[in-house]
């Protein structure tokens, strides 16, 4: 077989096109041949015989799909011809082998993190403003922009000044069309840090804490405590109405129950309680200010791989992400769990179809229940609302070749490697034991990284194959290439390329081994990831069953 397509399982009856394949073409596959019925996209899939309707499509060696219709072999697999399909799944005793990968080149490694005084190690040392209700976001934006541009924590002033050159010629009557966009070129005027230990001033705007339902408030008050103790989070400013669901009082309950070794500086501002609104911001920004004074005299210090916390995430995902990218990542996840470290795999819509495989590597069956059950009831929810997983796959999956969930999820599930499960998280829920952990969270970018945070991860491997700039407030997120042709376009958010795996320059396992050594650089703040870079602090909180 050669470079330019791909048989993953042997029980597949669809292939990869590694590259753009021509009608007519002929493939050599097992010692058959294979004329193609049509032009076939790289990314894309192809029949390796003749389908008739019903019959059952296999991909990653399980089923995904059954036909619509007749379909000629050498035909495209697409949203006409290929309708989603799983096994269903059950528990049942086992007995799972795993065999590690080989860590004698990490065996002995440290990062340099932040240790704090409750044992936890942050890869970051970060000061968090939270706003118990969206009521409070606009004050927050006040001192997000003075203490942030003071202190030089702001973005870049190029795009000010390619404003700036855009009005000097609409004020000298020019064609503003003329201004050149590579002005925006221009160097970066930032103020430098005036605290060189603390690596950034976070804020976690959201639309919630009042309104909705009450269960929606007790749902933010347990997300934003997870991020109060977040070890990349070093203090704490908490601005509240003082009327909203969401009370101060709960929030602080809720730090107490996550962590009652909790020690960190958090301060509580009440509007309703201050003199006026001026007041409250100078009142909030002085005694943050003295705050900073204090986490800034932390520093980072050596410790084990073991305290790593990684989680896995991808999105705009496209037919290479579960062939390069995602499987890289799972290698550079087993290298983690052999190390003692913990990784964190969620997007439960985009684990339809891998379940069976996730229950087998469970080792406490009681965790198996309870994957099962959150399954369940998440894919119940889902269908009540109208939707279901079937329809999870985006405008973009689809056209770059993920025609059904449970392709995107079978490639998606890559992500975690092949190690044993040790636990089933709920959303919010801390992860604790060293191992894979699965976490309940949506697919959509977001308001996974969101939950991803929450449950522990201090990084964040982030695949693309379409390309995003997601990022988040308090935990750096990597971004991860699947192909050559996103890096060089969309370089500006890409972290690492695993291009060369398509290209056959490179092994999966060279990659991940790759991917964990810009992960050490990364968590001991030697390299700083694109979306840090730009401030990227996506944080959308998850409204339980609206969501895939």
């Amino acid at each position: 077989m050669g470079r330019n397509v791909l048989k993953i399982h042997p029980k597949d009856n669809v292939i990869v096109a590694l590259q753009d394949l021509k009608k007519g073409q002929s493939i050599i596959l097992d010692g058959e041949t294979i004329y193609l019925h049509e032009d076939i996209p790289a990314k894309h899939k192809f029949f390796t015989h003749a389908m008739e309707f019903g019959d059952e499509i296999f991909m990653y060696g399980v089923l995904v799909g059954k036909a619509q219709f007749s379909i000629p072999q050498g035909a495209i697999m697409n949203v006409d011809n290929t309708k989603h399909a799983v096994d269903p799944y059950t528990f049942k005793p086992f007995n799972y082998e795993w065999e590690s990968p080989d860590i004698q080149k990490f065996a002995g490694r440290t990062f340099n993190g932040y240790v704090r005084s409750d044992g936890q190690v942050g890869t970051a040392n970060y000061w968090l403003f939270i706003p118990t209700v969206f009521c409070e976001n606009r004050n927050l934006e006040v001192i997000r922009e003075s203490l942030n541009n003071e202190l030089g924590y702001g973005i870049t002033d190029k795009y000010k000044a390619f404003t700036h050159e855009l009005l000097s010629a609409y004020t000298a009557g020019e064609d503003v069309s003329s201004v050149s966009l590579q002005d925006l070129d221009f160097p970066a005027t930032t103020k430098s840090r005036v605290f060189k230990n603390v690596d950034g001033i976070k804020f976690l705007l959201h639309q919630g804490g009042c309104g909705g339902i009450r269960q929606d408030a007790t749902v933010l008050g347990k997300l934003l405590a997870a991020y109060a103790d977040h070890p990349n989070v070093a203090g704490i400013t908490v601005l509240s109405l003082g009327c909203q669901n969401l009370q101060t009082s709960e929030l602080l309950e809720n730090i107490k129950l996550r962590n009652p070794q909790f020690q960190k500086p958090l301060y509580v501002f009440e509007q309703q309680q201050s003199i006026s609104e001026e007041v409250l911001i100078k009142e909030a920004i002085q005694k943050t200010f003295a705050g900073l004074i204090e986490i800034n005299k932390e520093e980072r210090t050596p410790v084990g791989l073991d305290k790593m916390v990684l989680g896995v995430k991808c999105g705009g995902s496209d037919g290479f992400s579960g062939i390069s990218a995602n499987p890289a990542v799972g290698y550079a996840s087993d290298l983690v769990v052999a190390l003692g470290g913990k990784v964190l795999l969620a997007e439960f819509p985009e684990l339809c179809g891998a379940e069976q495989n996730l229950i087998e590597r469970t080792i406490d069956p009681k965790a198996a229940q309870k994957f099962m059950d959150l399954m369940s009831a998440y894919s119940q929810s889902a269908e009540l609302a109208g939707s279901g997983f079937h329809m999870n796959p985006s405008p973009g999956n689809i056209r770059d070749g993920l025609i059904t969930d449970a392709i995107k999820s079978m490639g998606a599930a890559k992500k975690g490697g092949t190690s044993p499960i040790v636990d089933v998280l709920d959303y919010t829920e801390k992860a604790t034991k060293p191992g894979l952990n699965l976490v309940c969270t949506p697919g959509n970018d977001v308001e996974a990284t969101t939950g991803k945070t929450a449950s522990g991860a201090t990084l964040i491997l982030f695949t693309t194959g379409l390309g995003t700039p997601t990022g988040n407030p308090i935990c750096p997120v990597i971004k991860v290439s699947t192909n050559n042709a996103l890096t060089e376009r969309m370089g500006d958010i890409i972290d690492i390329n695993t291009g060369p795996i398509i290209e056959g320059e490179k092994t999966i396992q060279e990659m991940g081994e790759e991917i964990l050594a810009y992960c050490i650089k990364a968590a001991s703040g030697e390299i700083i990831p694109k979306a840090v870079q730009l401030n990227q602090d996506d944080f959308i909180p998850w409204k339980r069953g609206v969501s895939l």
